[in-house]
C-alpha cells in the first residue's frame, strides 16, 4: 500500500467504493472537489476545502451552503479536473491523488486519464479507482509490486522505446505503437523496472 497523499481531489465520476480509494480520502489532509464531485462527497460526510470548476454542476442548496468554499473558473479550454489540479499547484499542494475521474462517460474518463502525463510536470500525481493505480511517468521508473500483479503500460509516443526488469512478459527497447499492446502484464516479482527515454508513460497496477 503506498503512503496515503495528504491532497486528495475528487472529479465527477462514479464515486469509489473499494476500500483503497476509500482509505486515501478518509486519510487525506485536505480534500478538493471538482464542480459536480462534491455533492458525492458531501453525502459520505466529508467536506471538501475547495470546489473548483465552472460550477455548473454544483445543486443551487450546496452552492449556498458552502459559498466560502466555492473557486468559479469559466475557462473552457481547461476541464474541472485540470482546474482543480491548478488551484493546488498554485498553493503548492504537490503530492495529489485523484479519486472519481473513471466511470460514466468514457470519452471524459480517457481525457482524464491522458491529462495525469500533463499533471505529472508539476506535481507527484496518480489516479486510484476501483479496480487500480494509474502513474504517469515521465523518465524511467521502479515501481513496487506483488508477484502475478497485472501491470498495463501505455506509451504517450509509439515511438519510445521501452524495457523493462521484473515482467512475465519482459519488453526489450519495445515501442507500444497501439494502446493495448503493452496491457494486461503481469509482474514476476516485487519490483518492477521500465527503462525509456524521451515520451511518456502511463503504467496501471490492479489492485
Amino acid at each position: 500500500m503506498p503512503e496515503y497523499s495528504k491532497t486528495i481531489i475528487v472529479a465527477d465520476g462514479c464515486f469509489p467504493v473499494h476500500d483503497i480509494p476509500l482509505k486515501y480520502l478518509r486519510n487525506a489532509e485536505r480534500i478538493i472537489c471538482c464542480d459536480g464531485g462534491a455533492d458525492q462527497l458531501i453525502k459520505t460526510g466529508l467536506l471538501p476545502v475547495a470546489i473548483v470548476g465552472d460550477l455548473d454542476s454544483v445543486s443551487p442548496e450546496l452552492a449556498g451552503k458552502y459559498s466560502d468554499r466555492l473557486y468559479p473558473c469559466s475557462d473552457q479550454e481547461t476541464n474541472d479536473l485540470t482546474k482543480a489540479v491548478r488551484w493546488c499547484t498554485e498553493r503548492n499542494y504537490r503530492d495529489l491523488v485523484i479519486l472519481a475521474a473513471t466511470g460514466k462517460r468514457e470519452d471524459h474518463t480517457i481525457g482524464n486519464v491522458s491529462l495525469l502525463v500533463e499533471y505529472a510536470a508539476e506535481a507527484e500525481v496518480m489516479m486510484v479507482t476501483d479496480s487500480g493505480i494509474l502513474r504517469p511517468c515521465l523518465k524511467s521508473c521502479t515501481l513496487q509490486a506483488v508477484p502475478g500483479q497485472q501491470i498495463s503500460i501505455f506509451s504517450i509516443n509509439p515511438e519510445t522505446g521501452i524495457s523493462s526488469r521484473g515482467l512475465v512478459y519482459p519488453l526489450t527497447g519495445r515501442k507500444l505503437r497501439s494502446w493495448w499492446e503493452g496491457s494486461l502484464n503481469e509482474a514476476s516479482g516485487e519490483i518492477v523496472e521500465l527503462q525509456f527515454e524521451g515520451g511518456a508513460i502511463i503504467v496501471f497496477t490492479a489492485f
